[in-house]
């Protein structure tokens, strides 16, 4: 038996009466969420849920994502999150892709009305049976007529339930990413790869528990979920929850709660670094004392921010490398090795990260080609997808990431660039094609074109070229404005550009290298 739950079931017999999560004025020790976790579980049994079945969850950082995360595998279903931006079409795709038989999703707020949205999505999957609502409030009513929630789901379950047995290889988590399809396609991961993944990523940090983490990485992510949640909880550390990020709250979490623990994406390093503390609230050196390890993942760190986090926290950040069909991690600066700023490191252990040509063969050390990873970490495939899962790897056992790389003569792996079309915002995955559908929608645009441009703050921006239809008159800002209701937030162009022409090869194929230049 290997279930993922363990990570967390074994410190929570370890560390009863610790604190496990601190949300704001609230927080759980080990025994109370490990009592809900259990609650969960159960309700799910009563509602005929078995080993194998899909649950998704749209839920922000908030205590409630752990205890139904842990609930859903706690019973040997596959826990299916999803980016909480996600808008009712798109959520309404993966309740289908996924096979999911039940769906929790948060309220959300004002800004952010996830419950509608989820619940829109949950009406266009048939095959979705169950939708309950997570509120705030365990004791608020259901923002959704239709809808329990999840106080009025547990209010009577047991709080003692027995684990589900798993195979190593069951699967344990399927997590979405996107593809050379230009939809997103779940990557299926399983309980040993999942766990070995966040031990081993204990085992980097040497997390003890003694660690409290500053976790403001989205639970739903690949990054936060093993990283912070998954391998933090194995260590019996206290983790902080934060639902947006902000430089203040990240900083609050240091010198408030003691935070040891920071990891982040290359955009909230260069947010803190250009923090000015107006008010006087911070004392800098007390962060700088209690800040032991900071990480960095999900795209290139330029060598400036690490150079200036170095002088102005006192904290080197260790940068590591992987992708959600890596569980992540794959490669990582190893503290007790030389740091080399623009390198992700080395290979973490039980995993190997070559460069490959074209034809699959290694390339001499110096030279880029594309990152090929195989290990204990590697995705079982991609959910009920043969034909994706099989170019994934290309005839070998290795997983073929789409990212140019190359090796040093040390074995320092250095990104150089997408092979792919993808582009990195903030951290999220966003495939063009996928955007260029969702704008043919408009009954104005007849051709689009969707591109990266470098952005200083999010690594890359999303910008679209249109040409619209005879006649049409609308506007670069109303496009604008009509693909933010379309699409997620991460995900729709903030720039647009009408064109009366896109470049061309003769076979009609949109030249987007020139229109980068």
């Amino acid at each position: 038996m290997l279930n993922l739950v363990s990570v967390f079931e074994h410190s929570a017999k370890e560390f009863p009466d610790k604190k496990a999560i601190v949300f704001q004025e609230k927080s759980f020790t080990f025994s109370q969420t490990a009592a809900i976790v259990n609650k969960v579980a159960n309700v799910l049994r009563a509602k005929g849920l078995r080993k194998g079945d899909r649950v998704a969850l749209s839920c922000l950082n908030l205590p409630y994502f752990p205890m139904v995360y842990y609930g859903i595998l706690k019973i040997g279903c596959v826990a299916v999150p999803l980016n909480v931006l996600l808008k009712g079409r798109e959520i309404a795709y993966h309740l289908v892709d996924s096979g999911a038989k039940a769906y929790f999703c948060f309220e959300g707020t004002p800004e952010l009305p996830m419950a509608q949205e989820g619940y829109a999505g949950f009406q266009e999957a048939p095959g979705c049976e169950l939708f309950y609502v997570i509120t705030s409030d365990p004791e608020a009513e259901s923002p959704v007529t239709a809808a329990q929630t999840l106080g009025q789901l547990i209010a009577r379950a047991s709080v003692i339930c027995d684990t589900e047995q798993t195979e190593p290889e069951d699967t344990a988590v399927i997590l979405y990413t996107s593809g050379t399809t230009g939809f997103p396609k779940g990557a299926e991961l399983s309980h040993s790869s999942m766990t070995m993944n966040a031990i081993g990523t204990r085992h980097l940090l040497n997390l003890t528990p003694d660690d409290t983490q500053a976790l403001v990485l989205p639970l739903f992510h690949s990054f936060g979920q093993t990283c912070q949640m998954n391998a933090g909880f194995s260590a019996g550390n206290t983790l902080v929850l934060i639902p947006r990020f902000m430089p203040e709250a990240v900083l609050a979490a240091i010198q408030d709660e003691g935070a040891t623990i920071f990891s982040g994406v290359p955009t909230m390093y260069w947010a803190l670094l250009n923090y000015e503390d107006k008010q006087g609230r911070f004392d800098f050196d007390k962060i700088a004392k209690t800040l032991r390890a900071c990480v960095s993942g999900a795209s290139s760190l330029p060598v400036e921010i690490i150079k200036g986090i170095d002088a102005k926290y006192k904290i080197p950040i260790l940068e590591g490398y992987g992708l959600s069909e890596t569980c992540p991690v794959a490669a990582f600066n190893h503290p007790e090795k030389e740091r080399k700023p623009g390198s992700v490191g080395t290979p973490i252990w039980g995993v190997e990260v070559e460069i490959f040509d074209k034809d699959n063969m290694v390339v001499p050390t110096g030279e880029v080609g594309e990152i090929v990873i195989r290990g204990h970490n590697v995705m079982k495939g991609y959910y009920n997808k043969p034909e994706a899962s099989a170019k994934a790897f290309d005839g070998t056992s290795w997983f073929h990431t789409g990212d140019l790389g190359k090796k040093d003569e040390d074995g320092y792996i250095y990104i150089v660039d997408r092979l792919k079309d993808m582009i990195i915002r903030g951290g999220f995955n966003v495939y063009p094609r996928e955007i260029e559908e969702v704008l043919l929608t408009h009954e104005a645009i007849s051709m689009a074109s969707v591109i990266g441009v470098p952005h200083n703050s999010h690594g890359e921006e999303i910008k679209a070229f249109v040409i619209l239809k005879d006649g049409a008159t609308v506007t670069e800002n109303e496009l604008v404005n009509w693909s933010k209701g379309k699409m997620a937030a991460y995900k729709y162009p903030r720039i647009i550009e009408i064109r009366k022409t896109l470049p061309m090869t003769a076979t009609g194929k949109i030249l987007k290298k020139d229109l980068r230049k």
